[in-house]
Parts: structure tokens; C-alpha cells; sequence
């Protein structure tokens, strides 16, 4: 403390010197000390810092003013209240001084020390507020000199956005201050007034608003001056956008005014009324839902008021000049462009007002889904009639609009639609505008202002997504307007970026043979973009390389990688082929190329040799081998793919001694760490195995072996990366490799299990690994002679689980029979199914689980023999029928999955299904589930047959076989295309029936069987919802008779029967949001929403789930709850978790907390919501508390961060 009091008294003595050089040294070196956090000052310090700032204002150098001014930030958090005090009640002083300077310089250090005001100190900041306010509105009143009145405006605007909640009392006194400025003759003191009138309106009560509202109102109406009239819709509109949660119930009476005005001869008035309607649409999209016919009409009308320039020449030569850019590049329209910059007038103001209604048409296009196929009967005609315009600003706008139309027709993924010209949908009517549209935007994009093609292009790729395929009449025209900017060597790099994105959308978006007949005049740009000298060009320009390969010669698959025979490329391409390769490869080769230029070139590089390998000289994979030593896991995965394709496709042209140096560099790939990594990798070796084993020499065999033995072991293998290892067994014993055998490998696999003991087994190998040696072995096994020797493996399995020497043997011996006999017929075993049930006796559950899936594996290999007997032993062995019940469905899972297997279990489905029919009733839960999984896939194997049964199971007045009729239904619904799709469709309102049972069970597996609808065929429910929806909503309510008192020895416990029922109707919603959001009311939607934030806590998780996905797919309704949402989360952040209580509920509480504050990160991100003052209150007492502040701050962090995934997503596999 010493040495910083002695240091800080050096600093202020030099600033007492006569030399400014001195004065600013010192002040700089304050401010740099003051920065740090770790200094304390004393009293003494304080009181001499503070004055010598404030006397350092009145400094004749600007420099060290400037200074000092920039000292007063970070000073006022480090010394005490009433020196802050000092310091605001001296700036206010000098405000009203008579020099300028001065003035200008104390008003800036009020702004910077409200700025710096800690908003989690409501003492400070409120005593600090209230020295200033009263200062403020008597400057705002004198008059006196108009530059103080400014900045006094100036700095109240910025004290009532922080702090406008602690300034209550003084609202009223502001407002009377504030409400004479408007009619202020200087209009730079009308928009500051109207900016501090906004930041008022956040934190003022009701009787304050409506007085505000009513003032506005009465000058429109007896206001003779455009001026005045200007002002007044001025502030309407920006009240709106601060606080458009509040404005929506005046609405009823601002609307007609505005509305009513916005015909006015003045232009500005005109604009400013189109930007109040426009703020009208965005943040009331529910009230505002009346006067939208009348504003899209206002706005179409606007948007061709142009009284000073003629457009009629341009429309008689239009048809003559896209007859003339066909053949030539762009003369023609340039001397046209020309005209139209030369063209100017300083005084004309009628743009603006075309902006406005450009602007205003796309907020009502972007909130008004439900009026789209309106919109493309009126608006999108008007709109692309507007290309044409002149000024750059509005027809940037208009593009913006027409984007925004498309983005809105496109419809949800999940639907997978098919345009159907015919139909009268939004899509249909899109593709009778495509025409005119594509016409208007080749205009746009052969014309000189680089915003505007931007935005053209832009415009063109929406079309794509909205409509795919619909420029395939136009591709020749669009190509030729492209392929000018990218060879024209003064064209922007941006612009050459742009298009090149559009074309890659373009070229994939239309069949290859659509396509193929334009490659030739594309080719030349795109060579030359590739020698382009910026990197963004290149990368860019061989992603359209890679996706041109393909549509010159496209490969068809036949399944199993099977590829058919192709017809050479054509003959004008040919010559195209020897250059794409060459200039790819000089990209490939460099050494100073940036990564992203070098993945691209290894993909293209791979694409070429993939469709012309036959036409080309392979010397690349040197090259290669040493990308797999680096360390950039995109770099060796692009390498890994292209190997493959060599290997597989040209193993003739390369070398053995070549091949084997490659494989030398591949087994440190295969491993856990990285399983797609390994997954390519093992392809990789695979094809080595097939094509040329050879390669495959003993050090290269002896590095493999251990890596794919340890990666066999992982608990972590499955999927992909199984499979791959599977297929590389299967290859290695196929291909008769010296050793690895099929006697080698199976003893190398089985190893691991054998040595373990009895009482360490599990520490040493996971559970899931078992599954995964047991599949190795039987790709082992079934790869090998076959036959006899195969039984025999089978039969020392056998031997194994007859006399286990632990659980691990047992359970590992009948998973490698299971594995084993899915792909042989072990029939010919005497005692296998004697084995098997008996293994379904000890008490381990991992032995019993393994015993079903090995008896309903083996039924697979021979469904005849093993089949009836599986049915039988379910009717005759009551204790073991949930293990047999496994075993069946094993059995359907398996066949259901190839055409063979459904033919195989065709003859046997009557019989399953009746003897399932008799267990619909069984009082065992888990024994229902797995009958009506059963039940489903046999349904989707035999609709037209079987689902009729299954509607007969819903009417039964057994309450457990409706459950279980509900539970089949949900199993019927995939997320793949099936044959029962159209029948489901048909009486999906019938099998919905149970969301209305009286039972309890049955109406939550109803809601189960609806979510699973939503979210993997929403198409089947999206009609229903008007009816669906209330019965939904009704079951989030919470029920008082559902909810009873158990007596737990002294203790009395509620228990909530409806809880299931209620999170399973919130599941349903959520999964809507995502799915059918254009179909569901959000305000009604969000009302059910808050409800659910109040509730238990598995359904508040879910809830602030859906707060976080409202809050990016619906901003200006949540924006106007805001209130309602932030209450229920701020209960839940400030709860106390009582003394006495256990660990787990500490750790519930926390992650519940954790929840509401990702959604409270989630509504901060909805544009404007910073102006919400119950949020940043709530925010602000968020950061004051020490436990939560970390975590949200880290939230935010994250939140900022992740823009290409989104967390607020539920995980619902």
C-alpha cells in the first residue's frame, strides 16, 4: 500500500508541471496503474486522485483533457461512494460553465462515468442517478444554450438505458422535461429526445406510458406541420422498437393514425410512417394482424414512387437487351447502368421512401407464413418488377425482400415435399414466377454495383433451396452471366467467392445430365479462379472443380460399392481433363499453401482420379503417404478416402513396394482416440486385402495386428468404425494373408477373455467389448473353410458355457455363438438348445440377457427349426417368457432388416402374431413393451393384414392391451419411408383416439406414440393439430386429483401421479416446435410454456429447453413475454436448497440452475432484448450473486461461440 501511495504522489506532482509533455506522461501512467486490478487506494490517495483529475479538465492542452476524462472510468470503481459523488456533482457543475471546451469535456466524462457505474451496486448508481437527473431535466428545460440542452439529452438517454429502473420517482419530472422538446425547433434536439423518450418508456409505469401515447396521438391529429407530424411517428415508431412488449395494446389506436399520415405528400413523413408500420410488424406480429392488408398495399404502392425518373424506355427495351446479353457479355446494360449513376438529383428524396416499403414488405413477409401463397399472387410480381430500380440502397432492399420470400416458402426438412406444379401451394406459384425472376436477377448480376449482384446471387441461391431443379431451362443464360465476373481480372475477390458458391449450389442442384452439356463454357473461369492468387478464390474454385467432376462422368452404384461400367467422358471434355488434374496437383505439392486450399485439393484431386483414373498418370501417392504423418486429422482423412479410391480402383498401376510403404503409416490411425479416423483407415487396409495382399508385408502385418486387437477391445467401438473392423477380418482370412489365419486370428481374439479371472474380470474389459470380440470372432469364423470346422468352434463354445469357469466366459461363449449363428445353420448341434436354455438359469442378468439374444441369433440361421420351438417354450415357460419374448423380437429385428429375411419369416407372421395377441395383457411392464415392439415391425412387414388388427387391440376394454396396441403404433413410425406410411396417414385420427382414455397408462403412451409421430413423420399429424393440440395442451395442466399423500413412517410424501402424463405432453410440444411450428399458435403455445416453468422439476428442464428454442425461432413473440418467462426463471435462480438435505437434491438444484440460466443466455441473445428492464435486472442480480456469475458467464462465453451447433437442442434418440 505504501509503495502504491508513494508512486501515485510522484504522478500527481508531475502533474502539477509546467510542461504538458510532463503532465500527459503522468496522466497516462495514472491511467495505466488505475487499469490494474490489484490496486488499492487510501483515503488520502483518493481525495487527492479525484482532484487533481478534475482540475487536469480545465487543462489548456487538449491531449491531457482527453486523458483525464479516460482516467475517470476506470477510477470510479476503485474509490468510494462520495468521491464518485464529488466527481458528478463537479462534471454537472461544469456542464453550465460558459467555456466550451470545458463543457464538451465534462459532458463526456459524465457519460463515461455512467458508463462505468457497476450495475450490481444499486446504492452507488442510485445516489449517482439522482444527483444527475435533477441537473439534467432543468438543462433539458432552461433552453438556454442549445449545445448544453444536447448533450444533457445525450447523457439522459444513456443514464435511463442502464439505469432507468432506479430512476422512478424522477419519471414523471423527465417525462414533462422530455414532451415540450418535441415540438423543439432544432431537430437534432427532437431526435435526441425521442431517443431518450424510447430508453423512458422501458422502465415508466402504465399511467406514464398512456399519458406519452396520448400526447403523441394528439399532436398527429391536430398537428398542421409535416414537421411536427414527423417528430411525433418518429417517436412512435422508435417506442415501438424499444419496447414493442408494451406497445402491442395501444396498437388498436396508433395504427389508423399512422396509417392515415403515411399518404402525406411530404416524403420524409411518408418514409418515417413505412419504418413505424414496419417496427409495428416485427414486434406485434399479433395485434398488427388486422391492419396487414392495408400496409402490403400501402408498401406495393410505395415501392414504385418514383416521380422523377421514366422508366418506360427501359421497358421497351427490355426484351430487346436480354436478347442481346444472351450472346454478348455486358455493353449493352452498361451504357444503361451508366445512365442511371449519371443520373442524380440532391433534393430528390423518393428513395427513401421506396426503401422503406421494400424494408417494411419483408418484415411482414418474414412474419407472415401463413399469407405466402397471397404474397406470390401480388407482392412477387410487384417485387420483381422493382429490379429495374435505379438507386443501389433500394434495390439491394428489394432483393433482400424477394430472399426473404423464398426463404419462407422453403419448406420444414422434416416434410421432405415435392413441388407439384399443379397444386396451388406456395411452391407451385414460385415455379410460375421463375421466368420473370431469373430474367430480372441476370439484370441485376451483368450491372456494375458489386452490393447489388451480391445480393442477386444470394437471391438465386434461395431459389435453389425453395425450389431444386427449377433452373434447369435457364442454366445456359445464368452461366453466361456468371462466367464474366470470374475471368474479369478487376472483378473483387468477394464477388468471384460469391459466385462460385452459387455455381457449386447450382451444379448440384440439377441432375447431372442437365448440367452436363454447360460444363464446357464453365470450365475456363473456373481453371483460371484456381490460379487465382487469393486463397479463398482457389479453395473455392476446387470445390467447384470436385462438384464438376462428377456431373462429366457420374458413377452410379449398384450397392456393396459395386460399380457399374462407364462410357468414356465426352469427347469435348476430354481436353479439360489433363489441366483440372495438373493445376490440382501443383496445389497439392506446394508446401506453402494454406490448409484450407489443400483440403480442397486433395478432395478434388481424389474426385478426379475417382471418374478419370483411366485417363490420367498416377504419381500422387508419395504425396500422400506423408499427409498421413501430420498432424490435422481433415488433412488425413481426405488422404485416407483418396488412398481407398486408388487402391480399389487403379491397384493395377501401382506398386507393390509403393502400396507398402503406405500401410506402414496406417496402423498408428487405427486406434480409439479418433474412430472415424480408424474407420477409414481400416477401409484403407481392406482394399489392400482385396486388391493386393501382397502389400500387406510382415512389418506392416506385425504394426497392424496389435493396434486392430486393442481397438477390438475398446468399449468404445460400434458403428461404422465395427463394421470396418469386421470387414478387414473378413478380408484378412479371405485373402489367406500369412499369418493372420483364421486359427491366428480367432486365438488372438478370444485371448483377452480367457485370461481373465473371476475376481477381476470387469475392471479389465468392458461390458460392450464382449459384443464387439464376439462379432470379431464370427466374421472370423464365418470367413474361413466353413463347414465342419466351423461347427467346431462352435461346439468349444458350447463346451464353455456348459462349464464356465466365470459369468465373463459364460456370457462371452454365448455371444460368440449368437454372432456365429446368425450366419450359419447350427441345427445340426444336438444339444445347442439344451445349452441355451439352460444358461437362461443362473443368476447373473448379463448371462441371461446373453442366452435370449443367442437363442433368438441362432433361430436366424434356421427359422424352421428354431422358430416354433422359441414360440412354444414362450406359451409353456411363464417364468422365462420375458427372455423368450427377447429372443422373438431379436429374431424380427434381424429379418425385417434385407428382403431374404422378410421373405424367410413371411410364412411364420400369423403364428407370432397370435401367440403375441395373447400377452397384450401381461402384468409385467417391460414384457408388454417388448410384445408391442414385436407387434410394430410385424405391422410393417404386413400392413394391409395386420393393421387392422392392431385399431381392434385400441378398442379393447382391457386398458393394458390398449397400452399395448398404443405402444405398436409408435414402433410402426420410422423415420424412413415405409409401405404402411399411406395406411397410417389414412386413420392416423383414429389411432390418436387414446390421447383421450380415461386411463391414465394409456393416455401417457398415446402422448409417447404422438412425439414419436412429430418427430419422425410430422407429415402424418400436421393436419390434426387443430384438433390434437387442446387435448395436448390440456394434459400440462397440473391435476389436484391426481396428486395423494403416502404416509412414509412419520413422514408424510405427495406424490404427483400426473407428473408421467405432463412431461410427456411437454416432450410432445417441444418436438413440434421443431417440426410443425408453422402450424401451432406461439402466443397460446408460450402460455402453456410459462405454466410448465412453475412446475416439477423434470418439467422445468424441459421448459427452459423450449425458452431457449422459442427464443431463436419466434424472437418478437418471446420478446413480448419477456416478463412472464423472466419471473419463474429468477424463482427458480434464487432458490435455496434447505439445511438439511441430502446431497443429490443440492446437485438437482444446481443443474437446475445451470438450465434456467442457458435459457436466460438464449432470450439475451434475441435482438433488442438488452432493452428489456426485468431481464437486465434479472441479469444484473444474476452477476451480484458469486455461485452463479462464473456459470453464467461461461454460458455466455460458449453461447457466443458455438454458432454451428446448437446446444439448445435435445438430445431425442
Amino acid at each position: 500500500m505504501a509503495s502504491v501511495s508513494y508512486q501515485i504522489a510522484n504522478l500527481l506532482e508531475k502533474m502539477t508541471s509546467n510542461d504538458k509533455d510532463f503532465r500527459f506522461m503522468a496522466t497516462n501512467d495514472l491511467m495505466t496503474e488505475l487499469q490494474k486490478d490489484s490496486i488499492k487506494l487510501d483515503d488520502d490517495s483518493e481525495r487527492k486522485v479525484v482532484k487533481m483529475l478534475l482540475r487536469l479538465l480545465e487543462d489548456k492542452n487538449g491531449e491531457v483533457q482527453n486523458l483525464a476524462v479516460k482516467c475517470l472510468g476506470p477510477l470510479v470503481n476503485k474509490v468510494k461512494e462520495y468521491q464518485v459523488e464529488g466527481i458528478v456533482e463537479t462534471l454537472c457543475a461544469n456542464m453550465l460553465s460558459d467555456t466550451e471546451q470545458l463543457r464538451d469535456i465534462s459532458s463526456i466524462g459524465l457519460k463515461t462515468v455512467i458508463s462505468e457505474l457497476p450495475l450490481g451496486s444499486n446504492t452507488l448508481a442510485a445516489n449517482v442517478c439522482k444527483k444527475i437527473t435533477g441537473r439534467l431535466s432543468s438543462a433539458i428545460e432552461k433552453q438556454e444554450d442549445v449545445s448544453v440542452q444536447l448533450e444533457a439529452l445525450d447523457i439522459l438517454a444513456d443514464l435511463l438505458s442502464r439505469f432507468g429502473g432506479l430512476l422512478i420517482s424522477f419519471h414523471t419530472v423527465l417525462l414533462n422535461a422530455l414532451l415540450p422538446q418535441l415540438a423543439s425547433p432544432r431537430q437534432a434536439v427532437r431526435k435526441r429526445t425521442i431517443v431518450a423518450l424510447s430508453h423512458l418508456v422501458m422502465s415508466c409505469n402504465a399511467s406514464l406510458y398512456n399519458k406519452l401515447i396520448d400526447h403523441l396521438l394528439e399532436g398527429l391529429g391536430s398537428s398542421t406541420s409535416p414537421s411536427v407530424s414527423r417528430t411525433h411517428i418518429q417517436c412512435i415508431a422508435s417506442i415501438c422498437r424499444q419496447a414493442g412488449h408494451r406497445f402491442g395494446e395501444q396498437l388498436w389506436r396508433v395504427a389508423p393514425s399512422v396509417l392515415e399520415h403515411s399518404t402525406d405528400a411530404d416524403e420524409e413523413l411518408r418514409e418515417h410512417c413505412l419504418q413505424a408500420l414496419e417496427a409495428f410488424v416485427l414486434k406485434c406480429p399479433k395485434e398488427v394482424q388486422p391492419h396487414i392488408p392495408t400496409i402490403i398495399d400501402l408498401c406495393l404502392k410505395m415501392i414504385t414512387y418514383d416521380p422523377n425518373y421514366n422508366y418506360e424506355d427501359e421497358d421497351e427495351d427490355c426484351g430487346i437487351e436480354d436478347e442481346e446479353m444472351e450472346d454478348e457479355s455486358v455493353s449493352p446494360d452498361a451504357e444503361h447502368d451508366s445512365d442511371s449513376e449519371e443520373y442524380s438529383d440532391d433534393d430528390d428524396m423518393s428513395w427513401k421512401v421506396r426503401r422503406a416499403a421494400a424494408k417494411c414488405l419483408e418484415s411482414v413477409i418474414s412474419t407472415r407464413h401463413e399469407l405466402l401463397v397471397e404474397m406470390y399472387r401480388t407482392v412477387s410480381p410487384a417485387l420483381i418488377a422493382r429490379f429495374k430500380e435505379r438507386e443501389e440502397n433500394v434495390k439491394c432492399d428489394i432483393l433482400s425482400a424477394y430472399t426473404a420470400l423464398l426463404r419462407a416458402t422453403r419448406p420444414p426438412p422434416a416434410l421432405q415435399l415435392t413441388i407439384t406444379p399443379s397444386d396451388d401451394s406456395p411452391q407451385a406459384l414460385l415455379l410460375q414466377r421463375v421466368p420473370a425472376l431469373v430474367r430480372g436477377t441476370l439484370r441485376v448480376i451483368r450491372g456494375r454495383s458489386v452490393r447489388a449482384r451480391g445480393s442477386a446471387l444470394a437471391l438465386l441461391r434461395e431459389l435453389l433451396n425453395a425450389a431444386p431443379g427449377c433452373l434447369a431451362d435457364h442454366s445456359a443464360r445464368v452461366i453466361r452471366a456468371l462466367t464474366p465476373a470470374l475471368t474479369d481480372k478487376s472483378t473483387a475477390s468477394s464477388m468471384k467467392i460469391e459466385t462460385l458458391v452459387f455455381v457449386v449450389c447450382l451444379v448440384r442442384g440439377h441432375p447431372a445430365n442437365t448440367m452436363r452439356p454447360h460444363v464446357g463454357a464453365l470450365l475456363p473461369a473456373i481453371l483460371a479462379c484456381v490460379h487465382d492468387p487469393f486463397y479463398k478464390v482457389t479453395a473455392e474454385a476446387l470445390r467447384v472443380l470436385q462438384t464438376l467432376v462428377k456431373v462429366m462422368r457420374p458413377l452410379e452404384e449398384k450397392g456393396d460399392n459395386e460399380v457399374v461400367e462407364l462410357e468414356p467422358p465426352p469427347e469435348e471434355l476430354k481436353k479439360y481433363i489433363p489441366d483440372m488434374y495438373k493445376c490440382t496437383l501443383v496445389r497439392l505439392s506446394a508446401t506453402d499453401m494454406d490448409q484450407e486450399v489443400k483440403e480442397r485439393a486433395i478432395a478434388a484431386c481424389g474426385q478426379l482420379l475417382c471418374h478419370f483414373g483411366d485417363h490420367l498418370q498416377i504419381d500422387a501417392v508419395p504425396i500422400l503417404g506423408s499427409f498421413l504423418r501430420k498432424n490435422q486429422r481433415a488433412l488425413k482423412l481426405s488422404t485416407l478416402v483418396l488412398l481407398d479410391t486408388l487402391v480399389q480402383n487403379y491397384s493395377n498401376a501401382l506398386s507393390i513396394e509403393l502400396l507398402s510403404k503406405v500401410l506402414l503409416e496406417v496402423p498408428p490411425l487405427v486406434c480409439e482416440t479418433d474412430l472415424h479416423c480408424a474407420q477409414v483407415a481400416l477401409a484403407l487396409v481392406r482394399s489392400a486385402c482385396v486388391t493386393c495382399p501382397a502389400a500387406l508385408t510382415v512389418e506392416a502385418r506385425g504394426a497392424l495386428t496389435p493396434n486392430i486387437l486393442a481397438l477390438a477391445k475398446s468399449p468404445l467401438l460400434q458403428g461404422g468404425a465395427l463394421k470396418a473392423m469386421l470387414e478387414v477380418l473378413g478380408a484378412l482370412v479371405r485373402a489367406d494373408v500369412a499369418g493372420c489365419s483364421r486359427r491366428e486370428l480367432l486365438a488372438l481374439l478370444v485371448a483377452p477373455v480367457h485370461q481373465l479371472q473371476p475376481h477381476n474380470a470387469l475392471p479389465h474389459l468392458h461390458k460392450q467389448a464382449f459384443h464387439s470380440l464376439a462379432k470379431c470372432v464370427a466374421a472370423v469364423v464365418v470367413s474361413g473353410e466353413g463347414g465342419e470346422a466351423a461347427l467346431e468352434v462352435v461346439r468349444s463354445f458350447l463346451r464353455d458355457a456348459q462349464s464356465p469357469q466365470a459369468d465373463v466366459h459364460h456370457m462371452f461363449a454365448l455371444l460368440a455363438v449368437a454372432e456365429i449363428g446368425r450366419h450359419l445353420d447350427l441345427s445340426s448341434i444336438p444339444n445347442l438348445k439344451t445349452v441355451l436354455l439352460n444358461s437362461f438359469a443362473p443368476s447373473s442378468e448379463e448371462v441371461k440377457s446373453a442366452a435370449s439374444y443367442a437363442l433368438g441369433s441362432v433361430a436366424v440361421g434356421n427359422l424352421p427349426q428354431f422358430l416354433p420351438f422359441i414360440l412354444k417354450e414362450i406359451e409353456a415357460q411363464p417364468k422365462r417368457q420375458y427372455l423368450l419374448l427377447h429372443s422373438l423380437r431379436e429374431i424380427i429385428s434381424c429379418e425385417s432388416c434385407t428382403p431374404e429375411g422378410v421373405k424367410s419369416l413371411r410364412p411364420f407372421i400369423s403364428e407370432i402374431w397370435l401367440e403375441l395377441s395373447k400377452h397384450c395383457q401381461c402384468a409385467e411392464e417391460g414384457s408388454r413393451n417388448v410384445v408391442a415392439e414385436c407387434l410394430g415391425k410385424l405391422c410393417l412387414l404386413e400392413p394391409q393384414k395386420l393393421l387392422p388388427h392392431l385399431k381392434e387391440f385400441l378398442q379393447s376394454p382391457e386398458a393394458l392391451t390398449r397400452t399395448t396396441a398404443v405402444t405398436a403404433v409408435k414402433f410402426t413410425i420410422s423415420d424412413q419411408p415405409q409401405a404402411i406410411d399411406p395406411l397410417l396417414r389414412a386413420c392416423m385420427a383414429e389411432l390418436l383416439v387414446p390421447l383421450r382414455d380415461t386411463e391414465l397408462g394409456v393416455r401417457r403412451v398415446a402422448l409417447v406414440a404422438f412425439n414419436s409421430a412429430a418427430h419422425n413423420k410430422p407429415s402424418l399429424i400436421r393436419d390434426l393439430l387443430p384438433d390434437v393440440l387442446p387435448t395436448i395442451y390440456s394434459e400440462t395442466k397440473v391435476k389436484k386429483e391426481l396428486i395423494r399423500e403416502v404416509e412414509m413412517g412419520p413422514f408424510k410424501h405427495s406424490v404427483d401421479d400426473g407428473l408421467d402424463l405432463r412431461k410427456a405432453a411437454f416432450e410432445c410440444m417441444y418436438t413440434l416446435l421443431g417440426t410443425c411450428l408453422d402450424r401451432i399458435d406461439v402466443f397460446e403455445f408460450l402460455r402453456h410454456v410459462e405454466d410448465g416453468l412453475r412446475d416439477h422439476y423434470d418439467i422445468k428442464m424441459l421448459t427452459y429447453l423450449m425458452c431457449a428454442r422459442l427464443a431463436q425461432l419466434c424472437p418478437a413473440v418471446v420478446l413480448q413475454r419477456l416478463e412472464s418467462l423472466v419471473e419463474p426463471l429468477r424463482a427458480t435462480c434464487t432458490m435455496k436448497v434447505k439445511p438439511n438435505s441430502v446431497k443429490q437434491e443440492y446437485e438437482k438444484q444446481d443443474e437446475l440452475k445451470r438450465s434456467a440460466l442457458r435459457a436466460t443466455a438464449a432470450l439475451l441473445q434475441i435482438p433488442e432484448a438488452e432493452k428489456n428492464p426485468h431481464l437486465m435486472d434479472f441479469v444484473t442480480q444474476i452477476k451480484s450473486f458469486p455461485d452463479l456469475q462464473p456459470i453464467f458467464e461461461s454460458i455466455l462465453k460458449d453461447s457466443s461461440g458455438s454458432t454451428t451447433v446448437d446446444s439448445n437442442l435435445m438430445d431425442q434418440s
